[in-house]
């Protein structure tokens, strides 16, 4: 239920979504970006307005001019700023992307490569969720040939990005040089590895950690599971750890003060972060927080706000 987006480009993997939503019944209207880079640019938003006319279509342009510096993060970004826009103004709840199997692939293999943990490896899940809408992807069980197959199959219209071949961007040097060969010979194995590397995802980091206020607290796995729950939990409040922060709470067992604004303290079965405060605490409070086995550089917080965790 609610109200639908489809991120197009007028490109294969967007064209063939396009289809694939009306076969399924799906109502969505149309979002596009045009970057004016390429000569063909205005042909590919005059057939995304020609498909919005013909199946009774909303449809939103967004022109983003951009340098050629940094261009692939940089227009990512100006298309999910456009995509949140669209959400607040218009009451989207749902936005359809056409990443499918080769992105996947060419995402793990950039990551693995700048030396990635887990979190950031497997990427792009079939659904997921932010403040505004959620994200459902598909085609991510789908090649690229598949895709094409379909299109073919079905006479569907769609353009090639010539840029898509220029192995200057990153991203299409892994495509061209291994993940399309790679998705050619083992595409089985890879969906398969996948599927579970993406559950054994969800089973490390899920949010099982209970907060009040800015005290958060969770149960003790591993120092490597541990440290990326801490650094999801400082993230939500705002501070972004460093390499050098996160090696150092690891090595203090979890017993530290971070930037001397956050105090990351723990007992034999609980992680606790807060703000760090220092204060005076009367001598009833600290036998209650000794008797709970609460850590000593979160007292300050529980004492100043008068939390409550007994």
């Amino acid at each position: 239920m609610g109200k639908n987006l489809l991120a197009f480009s007028a490109g294969v993997d967007s064209s063939a979504l396009f289809f694939v939503l009306m076969e399924r019944g799906i109502e969505f209207d149309i979002a596009i970006v045009n970057y004016h880079t390429r000569s063909q640019s205005d042909a590919e938003i005059q057939y995304a307005k020609e498909l919005a006319k013909k199946y009774n279509k909303q449809i939103h342009i967004k022109d983003c001019i951009l340098t050629h510096s940094n261009f692939e993060a940089n227009a990512r970004k100006c298309r999910y700023q456009f995509f949140n826009d669209l959400a607040h103004q218009y009451g989207y709840d749902h936005l359809y992307i056409a990443h499918q199997l080769n992105d996947k692939l060419e995402w793990f293999l950039m990551q693995l490569t700048k030396g990635a943990g887990l979190k950031e490896l497997i990427a792009m899940p079939k659904t997921e969720s932010n403040k505004l809408f959620t994200i459902h992807r598909p085609l991510i069980e789908w090649s690229k040939e598949e895709i094409l197959e379909y299109l073919h199959a079905h006479n569907i219209k769609y353009f090639v990005d010539d840029s898509n071949f220029d192995t200057k961007y990153k991203r299409n040097f892994f495509r061209h040089e291994f993940a399309d060969e790679l998705i050619r010979l083992f595409k089985s194995g890879i969906k398969r590895s996948f599927e579970y590397l993406q559950e054994d995802k969800e089973l490390l980091f899920t949010k099982d950690w209970k907060c009040h206020r800015q005290l958060c607290h969770f149960t003790k796995q591993h120092p490597q599971i541990d440290i990326k729950k801490v650094d999801l939990i400082l993230k939500q409040m705002g501070y972004l750890l460093t390499k050098a922060q996160r090696d150092e709470i690891i090595k203090t067992d979890f017993n530290t003060v971070i930037g001397g604004k956050f105090a990351i303290d723990s007992n034999q079965t609980q992680i606790f972060i807060a703000p760090y405060i220092k204060v005076v605490m009367d001598k009833n409070f600290k036998e209650r927080m000794r008797i709970a086995k609460i850590p000593a550089k979160i007292r300050g917080y529980i004492y100043e706000n008068n939390i409550n965790l007994l």
